[in-house]
C-alpha cells in the first residue's frame, strides 16, 4: 500500500466528475463513476451501465481506454454516490478483469479509513488464468 500522489487525487476527481455529470436520480442506473489512468498519460471516464448483465464503472472505463489503443493502465478508482463521495472496491468480476488486463494497475482504495493505492494483482491471490 501506498500513498496518493497529485496524478492518483486527479484520477479520483475525474471519477467524481463522471458521476456527477451522469448520476440517474430517477432509476438508479448509474451510481458508480470510474477513470482509469493510462501510462500515455490520458485518463478515461465511466460510469455503471445497469441491466440484468450490466457492467460496472470500471469495466465501462477500461473499454473506453482499449477502444482508443491503450494498453496499458497505471491507476484506477470508483466511486459511488450523487457526488462520488464514497470510493468503493472492485467487485469480484472487475478484480478478475484487472487481473486479465492490468495486474500491476495501482487501484485506489479505502483501508482503514485512509485511501491508499495497492496493485490490482494483489486483490484476487490465485486468480483464474488460462496458464
Amino acid at each position: 500500500m501506498t500513498d496518493l500522489t497529485t496524478q492518483d487525487i486527479n484520477v479520483l476527481e475525474q471519477a467524481r466528475n463522471a458521476i456527477r455529470r451522469n448520476y440517474d436520480h430517477k432509476y438508479e442506473n448509474h451510481t458508480v463513476g470510474s477513470a482509469v489512468l493510462c501510462k500515455s498519460g490520458r485518463i478515461y471516464t465511466g460510469v455503471n451501465v445497469y441491466s440484468l448483465h450490466g457492467a460496472c464503472a470500471e469495466q465501462v472505463a477500461i473499454g473506453s481506454a482499449i477502444t482508443q489503443g491503450e494498453r496499458e493502465f497505471l491507476t484506477i478508482v470508483a466511486v459511488r454516490g450523487e457526488h462520488g463521495d464514497e470510493i468503493i472496491p472492485p467487485c469480484g468480476n472487475c478484480r478478475q478483469i484487472l487481473a486479465d488486463y492490468a495486474p500491476d494497475c495501482n487501484v485506489i482504495l479505502k483501508i482503514d479509513k485512509a485511501v491508499k493505492k495497492i496493485p490490482a494483482k494483489d486483490l484476487l491471490p490465485y486468480s483464474y488464468s488460462v496458464e
